[in-house]
């Protein structure tokens, strides 16, 4: 695994010789280690669409890159900006890049993003470490880790620093449908960091709680109303009524890029409906990308700022 460390460079980079934007291609993990190519914003647009990237804070690391390079290739910016907004509907920061890099879109700006985003990373993991106590057995959904955030992670980066700190003894990765973006990505990056972990089925989930096999769950968000409702992967909403039912902290672990303020509740939040064809070819089907947990369901919210209960 020659990118086990997860260089948040080698996840997504800008580089000026070409110029290019150059992304590790998610799609092809855990199996090949592949860089994906874009020779303009709208090459961008469609890599953040296909999901050759994805994980909110990535998405807007990825954006930002995107429209340096529009301004390095003479694109129209405005254009470039507009191509990149719609990309992705549900994660917030993707918007919040996008305005970050406003009136300064140079290739500077954007690599200074980039640092900010893995720093408040590594920041929320250390405060979010705090909530485990020695040998706590946790589960996670989705991919919320270093490809997911361009380095380091937000809720697989508070598993790696329990980890560090001696307090974790075991993960449970759910699958997570449709595109097991868990199964998938963060097995690879638990395997990576030497955490021992298993993968379950998504329904699993509640037998697993039952039986007393997880202490907590956490995991990251897309977006986060000003009421603390926040948006995750599809079964993050299925998974909290569970860890409510049986008494299981939930922690949502997530960058202050991801907070919408100007959306009041979840019920504002824009929910990306997927090809259904990810899920069957062979019958009608639904794929919801997201769901909204209510903030009721959520026993902390875990910033680069500290740590934040109802």
């Amino acid at each position: 695994m020659g990118r086990g460390d997860l260089n948040p460079e080698d996840i997504v980079r800008l580089e000026e010789d070409g110029p290019r934007v150059v992304l590790l291609d998610q799609r092809r993990l855990p199996d090949e280690e592949v860089d994906h190519s874009c020779a303009s914003a709208a090459e961008v647009a469609d890599a953040i669409r296909t999901m050759v990237v994805r994980g909110a804070p990535a998405i807007g690391v990825a954006a930002a890159y995107g429209l340096a390079l529009a301004a390095l290739r003479g694109e129209d910016i405005g254009e470039a900006e507009r191509v990149l907004a719609a990309s992705r509907p549900t994660a917030v920061n993707l918007s919040w890049a996008l305005a970050q890099m406003r009136g300064e879109p140079t290739p500077e700006r954007a690599r200074a993003l980039h640092r900010e985003e893995v720093d408040r990373c590594r920041r929320m993991a250390a405060h979010a470490a705090e909530l485990f106590a020695p040998d706590t057995r946790a589960l996670t959904h989705c991919n919320a880790g270093g490809l997911a955030t361009g380095g380091y992670g937000s809720a697989v980066g508070a598993l790696r620093t329990a980890w560090e700190r001696g307090l974790l003894a075991h993960v449970l990765v759910d699958e997570t449908r449709p595109l097991l973006q868990g199964a998938r990505l963060t097995a690879w990056e638990l395997e990576t960091a030497g955490i021992p972990h298993a993968v379950i089925a998504d329904g699993a989930a509640a037998a697993m709680m039952a039986s007393g096999e997880v202490d907590l769950v956490v995991t990251g968000a897309d977006r986060i109303a000003a009421n603390g409702d926040a948006a995750n992967k599809i079964g993050t909403y299925g998974l909290a009524v569970l860890a409510a039912h049986h008494r299981i902290p939930l922690y949502v672990v997530a960058p202050t890029s991801t907070i919408d303020r100007a959306t009041a509740t979840g019920a504002g939040i824009p929910i990306e409906e997927r090809d259904p064809a990810e899920v069957t070819a062979r019958f009608p089907a639904r794929n919801p990308a997201f769901d909204v947990t209510p903030a009721a369901l959520i026993t902390a919210i875990v910033t680069e700022d500290g740590i934040w209960s109802p």
